[in-house]
């Protein structure tokens, strides 16, 4: 009998959880729904974006952010090196998924085709959004396979800066100085991020004099490893003269310990950090005239001295001119080093109003956009990834395409969250989002608000021409530089074995690079 009372307690106490539950999701999709978010539900994600506990945001706030305040990246390196896993723990830290996702389990947030779950590698990029310290962060996975090459070339057309991921085993690799070249060919500015510390054979000085070496760059050494292989254990911040300990026992990484570095606990990490730090400050000033100036006039006698946020802009300044690189390591795997990575994308990487380009002042905040990548969805149809330069986009108005001469109807705005979306009601310059509606937008075309938009345009680059031999081409100069792909080296047909199953393999072909 006692039993049986425990039992119809325990059965009263579920059925008033599962009536609190109900209640409780009933509350959140009214919330949601009075947030016209529309979200396909069925990832174990964390938050929107600007959901942050149980307060809301302004939609504004949620959805364009001050432009200085956006960071569009993409994820660089050769096969394996660790750019999936990298992504992963920076969602996770962020806030954007619940779990960390693994590639031998299948489970990562941007690896969601079948094809690459089943054999852990990355095929084709894919875009997330998400924030952290105030910064939005556009960021993109790109494949590290030599034969999905095409990817990283038509996502670093649209990229401001890049994180550049190296096996700190091996150093600088084949397909690393492939994704590097594709870099310095649209002048993307970026740093490095030496992944693998805990890996045995792991070495930050091989890294770096590769780094020097095969790639032709000057390392900037922000951090430096405690310890190597299974010894490592943090990061020396070489700018602020501190050491980061993640605690040993901590699942996720997000335990961890700032500490200052002393004379009385760590004699000899302060000598290496204050000699890496003055060697780092000598090497910015060299680069940079405005630093060297402060460095010889106030701080001449003692570097010490200097601020770190002086020495932090100046930095700034010479990775965006691209004449050095910053370094940072750590162990994505291990969830070691990846908030200060992140930390140094907002810090180091540009925001969109930084970098020069030449034709926005031919366009005079009016739409320009470039369609980098085209996606089908069964439901929706094409999808445009697009990157906004100048101007907005709204739902629900036509644009025009200068490289198909037509105009089209923009009918929704999706924000990316790799295989979700969220829908917005408008896209501002620096921005990057999908589209839905556009059917004859191709990669590589250049979107204007309307056809008179794209004339006015040509007038005044004609007027500020300086040349004749520049004037006869001023209408293709208002063209984006759209993406070059290689030629294909194979050419196979594919034919289905029967009519019946000719829908599954129509127009279906295959191309090797």
């Amino acid at each position: 009998m006692s039993n049986l009372r425990i039992f119809a307690v325990n059965q009263k106490k579920i059925s008033s959880l599962h009536y609190f539950n109900n209640m409780c999701s009933s509350k959140i999709r009214a919330s949601l729904k009075r947030l016209k978010l529309h979200v396909l539900l069925g990832r174990n994600y964390s938050s929107l974006p600007g959901l942050i506990g149980n307060d809301i945001k302004s939609l504004h706030s949620i959805i364009n952010p001050p432009i200085a305040k956006i960071r569009n990246i993409g994820i660089m390196a050769h096969i394996d090196a660790g750019k999936t896993t990298t992504t992963e723990r920076i969602l996770y830290y962020s806030g954007y998924t619940r779990s960390l996702g693994d590639v031998d389990d299948g489970d990562t947030v941007t690896d969601f085709m079948a094809q690459e779950r089943e054999r852990g590698i990355t095929i084709q990029s894919a875009a997330v959004t998400f924030d952290w310290k105030g910064y939005r962060i556009n960021l993109i996975d790109t494949p590290g396979h030599v034969d999905f090459t095409l990817e990283v070339e038509r996502c670093l057309r649209v990229l401001d800066g890049a994180v550049a991921v190296f096996d700190a085993s091996a150093g600088v690799e084949a397909q690393t100085l492939t994704v590097w070249r594709q870099a310095d060919k649209h002048k993307v500015p970026r740093i490095c991020f030496l992944n693998k510390m805990d890996k045995i054979g792991a070495s930050f000085n091989y890294a770096v004099e590769s780094i020097r070496e095969k790639l032709k760059a000057k390392p900037l050494l922000l951090q430096l490893p405690v310890g190597e292989g299974k010894a490592f254990k943090g990061v020396v911040d070489v700018v602020r003269t501190e050491k980061l300990l993640w605690n040993p026992n901590s699942d996720d990484g997000k335990d961890f310990e700032r500490k200052p570095l002393l004379e009385m606990s760590d004699p000899k990490l302060l000598k290496e950090a204050t000699e890496a730090r003055n060697a780092l400050i000598e090497q910015v000033a060299d680069l940079d005239d405005e630093f060297a100036d402060l460095v010889l006039g106030e701080f001449s006698e003692n570097f010490d001295l200097l601020p770190a946020e002086k020495l932090q802009t100046a930095i700034h300044r010479v990775t965006l001119a691209q004449t050095a690189v910053p370094v940072l390591c750590g162990s994505a795997l291990k969830n070691k080093g990846v908030q200060p990575l992140l930390d140094a994308i907002t810090m180091y990487l540009p925001s969109p109003e930084e970098r020069n380009y030449e034709f926005l002042q031919w366009y005079k905040g009016d739409l320009c956009a470039l369609a980098f990548k085209v996606l089908h969805d069964k439901q929706r149809g094409p999808l445009v990834f697009m990157r906004i330069y100048s101007g907005m986009l709204k739902p629900q108005t036509a644009i025009h395409n200068i490289n198909g001469n037509c105009t089209e109807r923009v009918s929704r705005l999706l924000l990316p969250f790799a295989d979700q979306h969220i829908e917005i009601p408008l896209l501002t310059a620096g921005n990057i989002a999908l589209t839905v509606g556009l059917k004859h937008t191709a990669t590589g075309d250049t979107i204007v608000s309307s056809r008179s938009s794209a004339l006015a345009a040509s007038r005044r680059a004609k007027r500020e021409g300086e040349k004749k031999q520049k004037e006869n081409n001023e209408a293709e100069r208002l063209l984006l530089a759209g993406v070059e792909i290689p030629e294909p080296v194979f050419f196979c047909t594919v034919e289905p074995p029967s009519m019946a199953k000719q829908p599954g393999t129509n127009n279906l072909g295959a191309s090797i690079n």
